[in-house]
């Protein structure tokens, strides 16, 4: 499978050099993948891309119809892929103030699901980042174009059995990894750092909130130390395309791939075959 692109719900491959989300990352996007011809909880992406909308001040109002219709035109989908959503500011005016009226543009991109090597569901490696991320409420949960951060953190390491990276605030609180959602057990509890302050709201994060709790886990989300992780009793990462990877290394510490991981990862793919 080749990656297909639609511009604005036409087929090409070029933006314009003042488009904004090349110039200032003013912009958004979103992953999800394609199963059966089915995006996986596509209104939960959408959601977020609007709110992220709003946030940035990018036009929205016809986007989710726009979207309808763009996604009716991509070409027939026959085994796993991923769909990237980037929605751009569009091109305008020199300088940081947005042009009035801004002028939204669409690109999808539709590629093949990526492999990954081994078997990440059963346990992965991961380490501890020295990049931390910045404190910024106007722009955590959303995912905006700018992801310098993440680049700087991912740049940290080139060992292919090192497979996520866990990264901090400028606070000194764990937050998430460089792709990814994190999440542990810790006796019967399902935590996860708070977002109020920086990192992405995930979809599947968003998932295990609402699975954990029937699986009789209470839930607590919080400002947590990487002591705190270190002291888990399971640890986890999460996000649209890997599904749920149990951390079972953690720099020199092992962990078990414990029960309650287990159970979640069947749970979201049951989940999943539902949406």
């Amino acid at each position: 499978m080749q990656p297909y692109v639609l511009i604005n719900g036409q087929p090409a491959d070029q933006i314009g050099i003042a488009d904004r989300g090349l110039a200032y990352g003013h912009g958004l996007f979103e992953t999800l993948p394609i199963i059966d011809g089915m995006p996986i909880f596509y209104a939960e992406h959408l959601q977020r891309l609007l709110l992220g909308c709003k946030r940035l001040g990018i036009p929205s109002d016809r986007l989710s119809y726009q979207l309808e219709r763009d996604l009716q035109q991509l070409e027939p989908i026959t085994g796993p892929a991923v769909l990237k959503i980037i929605l751009t500011c569009g091109s305008g005016g020199r300088g940081y103030l947005t042009p009035d009226p801004a002028a939204p543009q669409r690109i999808l991109i539709l590629s093949p699901m990526p492999e990954y090597p081994g078997s990440p569901e059963r346990g992965v490696r991961v380490r501890w980042c020295q990049t931390q991320l910045a404190c910024q409420p106007l722009l955590s949960g959303i995912k905006h174009l700018n992801r310098l951060e993440q680049v700087l953190a991912r740049n940290e390491w080139r060992d292919p059995d090192i497979r996520e990276g866990l990264v901090c605030d400028t606070r000194g609180f764990v937050v998430e990894g460089t792709m990814s959602n994190l999440c542990f057990i810790r006796g019967n509890r399902f935590c996860t750092p708070n977002l109020d302050q920086a990192g992405v709201e995930g979809i599947i994060r968003n998932q295990l909130l609402q699975l954990a709790p029937m699986l009789g886990l209470q839930i607590e989300t919080g400002s947590y130390t990487p002591v705190d992780i270190e002291a888990a009793d399971e640890l986890l990462v999460c996000n649209s395309l890997i599904g749920i990877w149990p951390i079972t290394r953690l720099e020199s510490r092992d962990y078990a791939l414990g029960e309650y991981t287990r159970r979640l990862q069947l749970a979201l793919k049951q989940r999943m075959v539902q949406c």
